[in-house]
């Protein structure tokens, strides 16, 4: 059995007799993605939509495909899926350093072997850059060198992400100008790629790969909360994860080896709880920072989102049901009607 059925109580399949599995709606688009910012309510919506339309949900969060990393990652508990099969949740190793190149070419396959059990893939998540791979696949870029990676993070930590920012802009200046300095996992990885190939990334992006076609069906929803509510939305959820453990779950995975500069660990939530057990601010320091942090992260979602052709708004949460409805409404109408 994969890891990815075991961790999702064998829903990769198909079995007989689960609710909402229902046949696929005729009217329903080729593939369809939810996104927006955290903490909107993508996973209720997409499950009331993959029940209504016959679909089974691909996740599209960079931080869920992580094993053990469970408490601020807003994984959708089993028994609240309502029978809806999960894809590419709980699959990783948290100690692995998995891409958005790696998680593109996973999600073609499943939205392959869910279109031919007749059901309709949808895409839930929050992570543009996962989306983008898919629409736009990156070249095929070098497994990553571990040791290598240790190295480029000390030196992360020792000077900051702009010390890296302005070693790339040495290495590949091209590719400095795409990324933000505080981008620093894109930036650290155009170093990796650079160091390992001999050649910058941004020469070798003329190797990508032909979009799946499945991207020509795709319709891309985004979520738009109002602002301050989603502020609050975040503040509590914050309070609500430490309240929960997340301080004893970060413990645990540094115990059992999960390095602190890790991209699992490294993801809001998760960065702030590992400087304090580090010593480097106090818990109270920790869960203010993460709040901001995250309120941040929910503005450049957006913003990334604005960049997305073709997407569809819909100004509210998930949760809502007039935005129910409105999404339900807007499958019905063809994508160049709509």
């Amino acid at each position: 059995m994969s890891a990815d059925k075991a961790k999702t109580g064998g829903q990769d399949g198909t079995p007989a007799g689960l609710p909402g599995r229902g046949p696929r709606d005729a009217r329903a688009p080729g593939v369809i993605a939810i996104v927006g910012p955290t903490a909107s309510g993508k996973s209720t919506l997409g499950i009331k939509v993959a029940l209504r339309l016959g679909g089974e949900i691909i996740n599209c969060d960079s931080v869920q495909v992580y094993q053990g990393i469970q408490i601020a990652t807003a994984k959708v508990p089993l028994e609240e899926r309502e029978g809806i099969p999960h894809h590419l949740i709980d699959f990783v190793p948290p100690e692995i350093n998995y891409t958005a190149g790696e998680w593109a070419r996973k999600a073609e396959t499943k939205i392959e072997e869910t279109e031919k059990r007749g059901r309709v893939p949808i895409l839930v998540g929050g992570t543009g850059l996962y989306l983008r791979a898919l629409r736009n696949p990156f070249f095929k870029s070098p497994p990553t060198d571990e040791q290598l990676r240790r190295r480029i993070s000390r030196l992360r930590e020792r000077h900051g992400p702009e010390h890296l920012h302005r070693l790339l802009q040495r290495l590949d200046s091209a590719s400095a100008k795409e990324l933000y300095p505080r981008d620093w996992p894109r930036v650290q990885r155009a170093i990796e790629v650079r160091l390992q190939t001999g050649s910058p990334m941004s020469q070798q992006k003329v190797k990508r790969p032909k979009p799946h076609e499945s991207t020509r069906r795709l319709r891309v929803l985004v979520l738009d909360p109002p602002r301050a509510e989603l502020y609050t939305r975040i503040n509590q959820r914050t309070e609500e994860h430490f309240a929960a453990g997340l301080v004893e779950e970060v413990e645990h995975l540094l115990a059992a080896g999960v390095p602190a500069q890790s991209n699992a660990l490294g993801a809001h939530g998760y960065r702030r709880v590992v400087e304090y057990l580090e010593g480097k601010r106090d818990l109270a320091s920790a869960i203010e920072q993460t709040k901001v942090d995250v309120r941040r992260y929910s503005k450049r979602q957006l913003t990334w989102f604005r960049r997305e052709t073709g997407a569809e708004w819909f100004a509210g949460f998930g949760e809502q049901t007039h935005i129910q409805h409105a999404v339900l409404e807007a499958m019905s109408v063809p994508p160049d009607k709509a």
